[in-house]
């Protein structure tokens, strides 16, 4: 069991997790390590202490921007009614899979991915339970209509036309 990391360790790998998701969404996952390195303010040294291989930091990048997704819709929730904060969550997961694409290749095992399928549909099933949805829709299948728009939209590299998916899906989610 691996030590609590002490307050500017914490910092710094904070730090290295956000540039490196900024790099990633500009340049892809190839982006060059001593650049992200740079940026964070620290060293080369101090990025592969923490994460061994590019692999490790993408993969790191990945989970960390799908929990920050995933807190996204409790606080969503404090602010707006149930369907405006499973509209704007909705909004978020498309631009999410838009910048994240390249990084999913890069988890290796299946567990992984189910793993962070289940932490999407809980997210979904907060905001469903919330009154986002009418009674029985299922979140599993609002997860894979989202991820059918991310792949049209991606496809097409049109956002407005995941926008508008989007509102479609919600007519049938909301029953609006």
């Amino acid at each position: 069991m691996s030590r609590p990391l002490r307050a500017d360790a914490r910092a710094n790998h904070d730090r290295l997790l956000e540039v490196a998701a900024a790099a990633f969404a500009r340049e892809g996952t190839d982006a060059s390590l001593k650049a992200i390195a740079r940026e964070a303010g620290v060293g080369i040294g101090t990025l592969y202490r923490r994460f061994p291989t590019r692999e490790h930091l993408v993969e790191a990048v990945y989970r960390s921007e799908v929990a920050r997704l995933c807190a996204a819709a409790p606080d969503l929730l404090e602010t707006m009614p149930p369907v405006e904060a499973l509209t704007a969550w909705m909004e978020r997961f498309v631009d999410f899979m838009a910048t994240k694409r390249a990084m999913i290749g890069a988890l290796r095992a299946d567990d992984d991915r189910l793993h962070i399928r289940e932490l999407l549909r809980t997210a979904i099933a907060t905001l469903l339970d919330a009154g986002a949805g009418r009674p029985g829709v299922d979140p599993d299948d609002v997860l894979l209509a989202l991820g059918g728009i991310t792949l049209i939209a991606g496809e097409e590299r049109e956002r407005e036309l995941a926008t508008r998916l989007i509102g479609l899906l919600l007519r049938g989610v909301a029953d609006q």
